[in-house]
């Protein structure tokens, strides 16, 4: 049997019983001689001490570089398995951390798609309330001021009339952005389409749109996930791109759906693309919840991309 193949318990008795062994050795053989005396001894002990820490070092180190490994495995980058080699309790340790990792993203995505459903369906119930109850009751003040635009002072109507009006357009904005309603009775390009040009017109930056209308079949949530990723992405812009120019394309992949967002604003520094703020991880996690992937990098133009892949499919 290899050396390596041996439990560690065996590997780190052999390795300081050779060591002992060895030290016996030449403690028998320079019995009664003068050199083993004083500095030797202490020269001897020092290279005994120092061969049994190199040894160590090499039988530990497998386990050492599964510790840094696992340090830095994210489950919103889900795949990320550990090659199962080395000693025997080093496969052992991979092959059950490999296990957990993909309990662990099976149930992350379980536990995310039902707390996004239930978002989602906060979100429309909101939005039911705002435009149910608070727009009839803003357009019940508009008809109230239209009857009394012939006994009051006519300036103070039409400038409460349009205040109004201003408010009422708010919730309308306000609850198209909590519930879609375009993407559920037109489809994703429409949804899109009307998404950039609400945004076009409230950011004064212009968006170049080239949305194919042949795409495969998606799933509801993964529509709704192409829809969120796309409506964060321009949010960023807006906020934080100091950007002139934006690019979003929908096209069809290898039995999927490919959304680009492309800004030529001033870019994300490294630590924010790499570690993610609130928003980046709240669409890495929509991605993964539909089965797809989100990359974020440096644009051609200086700017961000924003990249989701949604694999296709009505399930």
């Amino acid at each position: 049997m290899r050396f390596s193949r041996l439990p560690l318990l065996w590997r780190v008795f052999s390795i300081n019983a050779v060591l002992l062994v060895v030290a016996t050795l030449l403690i028998l053989l320079a019995r009664g001689r003068a050199f083993l005396e004083g500095a030797d001894v202490v020269i001897a002990l020092v290279l005994m001490l120092t061969a049994n820490l190199v040894l160590l070092r090499q039988t530990l180190r497998p386990i050492e570089r599964l510790a840094d490994r696992m340090r830095v495995v994210d489950l919103l980058r889900p795949g990320q398995r550990l090659a199962e080699r080395g000693s025997v309790e080093v496969v052992a340790l991979v092959r059950v951390f490999n296990q957990m990792l993909g309990r662990l993203e099976t149930e992350r995505r379980e536990s995310g798609q039902r707390a996004l459903r239930a978002q989602e369906s906060e979100r429309a119930r909101i939005a039911r309330g705002l435009h149910d109850e608070v727009g009839q009751v803003l357009t019940g003040v508009l008809l109230q001021l239209d009857s009394l635009a012939g006994t009051a002072d006519k300036r103070a109507v039409d400038e409460t009339k349009h205040a109004v009006r201003g408010a009422l357009e708010e919730v309308r904005r306000i609850s198209q952005e909590l519930r879609p309603e375009l993407l559920e009775h037109l489809g994703l390009v429409s949804a899109l389409t009307e998404l950039s040009r609400t945004f076009s017109t409230q950011s004064g930056i212009n968006v170049d749109r080239r949305l194919a209308t042949k795409l495969p079949a998606l799933s509801d949530e993964a529509e709704l996930a192409v829809y969120r990723v796309a409506q964060e992405s321009l949010t960023n812009v807006a906020r934080h791109a100091q950007a002139s120019h934006v690019d979003l394309t929908l096209e069809p992949g290898a039995g999927s759906v490919i959304l680009r967002v492309i800004d030529d604003g001033r870019g994300l520094s490294e630590n924010v693309a790499s570690n993610g703020h609130g928003g980046l991880r709240g669409m890495r996690e929509r991605a993964l919840l539909v089965g797809g992937a989100l990359a974020v990098k440096r644009g051609s133009a200086g700017g961000v991309e924003v990249r989701l892949e949604v694999p296709a499919g009505d399930g």
